[in-house]
Parts: structure tokens; C-alpha cells; sequence
């Protein structure tokens, strides 16, 4: 067990942001540096994002970096803001059974962070976990959070909207997602991310029914903004990869004019 109290303090700290009505926004990080830079942002907590992580590592998303490069890259964003709470994208805990993603969850805390992520899409395969066992994948992720002593903020992302187009989002699909987050709460989880979801009805549905804080994610033609989200009763707003896609994409002009010698 950790004997540090401060992984105690800062997990505490970052449950307590997620307030309804009253987000904790978290535009999403991919390195050490662009952590120091969200610090000086003045970001409350750091949070990562796999897909922006994966491609700064060149690797696609999907779990197809190695576990071991995303906890040195965790280590090194834990180092670098050691004064806020760190929260990361881990996929879907980096294997199918319960015992991976405890064993994966203990090593994510030692390594920093007292937050995670972890989705019920199934990695390299079709579809989503049933929520039971999906559930228990979550309570290992609980149990590994109780022998390090660290209360982790388990943050249960849940893909049942990216089964679908949003043009065909309906109240099956919210009954669906409030069904697993009742379980994931049961099973120890602290919030619950449903990124996919812009339909304003249905995100004031969800937050309403939901035990769990909810968490969705801006960004794209079709998503709510951070303000609205508030409204409706959202307490975590994320920016997915969308931070690293903008900053990509001013790197390239930059890029560009430079090597045509252009004046800036």
C-alpha cells in the first residue's frame, strides 16, 4: 500500500471537481510538455487522451502502444505537474480479463496517475462488453485502487453512443447507457463518459437518471458547447483528441511557410 498521503489528497481533490452544472472542463494533454502548458492555463487537473498519445508515440489508437511507453509517458506528465491531479485515458485496461486490468490499474497508480479511464468497447473485436462484465472489469479496477490505499476516480466510459450514427440517437440508447452506468456505480466506478451523445434532450436524460457524474466530450460540427453542457447538468467536459489535432494543425502551417521562407 501507498504511504504518501498526497496520490490520497490530489484522487480526493479531483472527485470533488465533478460537480453538476458546474464542470470540471479538461482539454486533454499527450506529453509532459503539453502539461506544463495546460498548468499554466490554468487547468485544475491533466488529464490524457489515448488517441492524441498514441499518435505523438506514432502508433495508432487502439492499444496498439506498448503498455510499458504509455506509463513512462505517464511518469514523466506526473513529474512534470506534480502539484495537480492526474487522470489517463486508459483504454480498455490493456486486456479482456479482470485480472489484466487490475494488475495494469496497480501499476497506473504507482506510476502517477489517480484517475483513469477505461471504456467497455472491446479492443480488437466487435461491439461493447455486457455491462456484468464490464462491471467486474471495473470492480478489479476498485480492488487495485484499494491495495494501493489511492481512492482512484474511475471514470467508466461507456461507447453505447458510438454504436450508432447521432442522427440516430434515441431514448433506447440513453435507457441503455443509464442501465450500465447504475451497474458501473454498483461496481465501484466514480463517473461516467459517454462521448459520442449531442442530442441536448437526451444528455439532460442521462445527466437527470445517472448515479454517477457524467462526462462528455466536445468538439466536431454537431457537439453541444461547453456552456450548454453545463446547463444540462454535465460535471466533466473533455476535448478528446482534439487539443492535439489543432495544435498538429498549426505546427503544419507553420511548417509550410517556413520552408517556402514566407514572412510570418
Amino acid at each position: 500500500m501507498l504511504l504518501n498521503q498526497k496520490p490520497i489528497e490530489q484522487a480526493r481533490a479531483l472527485a470533488k471537481l465533478h460537480v453538476p452544472g458546474e464542470p470540471l472542463v479538461l482539454f486533454n494533454v499527450w506529453d509532459a510538455g503539453s502539461a506544463l502548458a495546460l498548468r499554466e492555463a490554468g487547468s485544475q487537473a491533466i488529464a490524457t487522451g489515448s488517441w492524441s498519445v498514441a499518435a505523438a508515440h506514432g502508433y495508432d489508437d487502439g492499444e496498439n502502444l506498448p503498455f510499458e511507453l504509455a506509463l513512462a509517458n505517464l511518469e514523466r506528465i506526473a513529474r512534470a505537474v506534480p502539484d495537480l491531479p492526474v487522470t489517463i485515458d486508459m483504454e480498455s485496461g490493456y486486456g479482456p480479463a479482470a485480472g489484466d486490468v487490475r494488475e495494469h490499474v496497480r501499476q497506473v497508480i504507482e506510476s502517477g496517475a489517480v484517475g483513469i479511464n477505461i471504456e467497455d468497447r472491446r479492443i480488437g473485436g466487435e461491439g461493447l462488453y455486457a455491462a456484468g462484465e464490464q462491471s467486474l472489469r471495473i470492480a478489479a479496477a476498485r480492488e487495485a485502487a484499494k491495495e494501493t490505499g489511492v481512492p482512484v476516480f474511475i471514470n467508466a466510459r461507456c461507447d453505447v453512443f458510438f454504436q450508432a450514427d447521432s442522427t440516430r440517437h434515441g431514448v433506447a440508447h440513453v435507457d441503455e447507457a443509464i442501465r450500465r452506468a447504475h451497474a458501473y456505480a454498483e461496481a465501484g466506478a466514480s463517473g461516467f463518459f459517454a462521448p459520442g451523445l449531442s442530442d441536448p434532450g437526451l444528455i439532460e436524460a442521462l445527466c437527470q437518471s445517472s448515479p454517477l457524474p457524467v462526462n462528455l466530450m466536445v468538439g466536431g460540427a454537431n457537439s453541444a458547447s461547453p456552456r450548454q453542457l453545463a446547463e444540462l447538468g454535465v460535471a466533466r467536459i473533455s476535448y478528446g483528441p482534439h487539443p492535439y489535432l489543432q495544435v498538429m494543425s498549426a505546427l503544419k502551417e507553420a511548417g509550410r511557410k517556413a520552408l517556402r521562407m514566407e514572412e510570418s
